[in-house]
């Protein structure tokens, strides 16, 4: 499957106050791997950029003022995500506002096309009543996020395409995929565990004490009237009666 991490930066919160999108990233994942393909866009949102919004972005009205309209980059955008599944932290918000863009120049909607796949939930189901903000999870699964002074969309679909594919197994995968699998490798794992059990000291053996012995007994004839047959009925106890 063809995935498509994406994220968005905004003018606010809600696109039914009049907020708009000002930055589009994604970054193209197949076979669970990152292609290097990626979309990129800034976009001129057609209204001021409130300072509280700049404050967590850094995108100022002179950044985007000769950037293209929505309109302009739908088709592009649209044709690159189409049939696949978007991978989104906190899938709600960038759908909405993506949705909202969409059919405001005559596109379909998202989920009409694609599967969305929403990490926050995902991150929630795995790491129950902790923080599974984009920095936590970085740090959780060990994703360098130093570069992240502020929010930006081609940015954090980086680094969420990179902790998604280790919340999902990606670690496991590198970590087979770069093991030794040819035969003398194999036969010289063998050999280390082999001695390493050698290495270990034998466990305790504890016989049971004769009251034990005998609740087990009476547990195995009970056994035996209700199946018929019980293979372990009348073996030595521990005192070789």
């Amino acid at each position: 499957m063809r995935q498509i991490v994406l994220d968005t930066e905004t003018t606010g919160l809600d696109p039914n106050d009049g907020h708009r999108i000002i930055e589009i990233g994604c970054v193209e994942v197949v076979g669970r791997r990152r292609s290097g393909r990626t979309f990129h866009r800034y976009i001129n949102p057609e209204r001021a950029i409130p300072e509280d919004s700049t404050a967590i972005h850094g995108i100022t009205d002179d950044h985007v003022a000769e950037c293209p309209v929505f309109a302009d980059v739908a088709r592009e955008f649209f044709e690159f995500v189409d049939g696949t599944e978007l991978v989104i932290h906190n899938a709600p918000f960038d759908v909405g506002f993506l949705n909202a863009e969409l059919e405001r120049c005559g596109w379909p909607r998202l989920e009409d096309h694609c599967q969305i796949l929403d990490t926050l939930q995902e991150a929630r189901h795995l790491h129950p009543g902790q923080k599974n903000d984009l920095d936590t999870l970085c740090g959780r699964y060990e994703v360098d996020n130093r570069s992240r002074d502020k929010h930006g969309a081609l940015l954090d679909s980086e680094l969420l395409a990179d902790v998604f594919l280790a919340m999902t197994g990606g670690q496991e995968d590198l970590a087979l995929a770069s093991e030794d699998t040819s035969p003398a490798a194999a036969a010289q794992r063998l050999l280390d565990g082999q001695a390493a059990a050698a290495e270990r000291e034998p466990l305790p053996v504890m016989p049971p004490t004769a009251e034990e012995w005998a609740a087990h007994q009476q547990f195995l004839e009970r056994i035996q009237e209700a199946s018929g047959d019980c293979l372990w009925l009348g073996r030595e106890g521990p005192s070789g009666s």
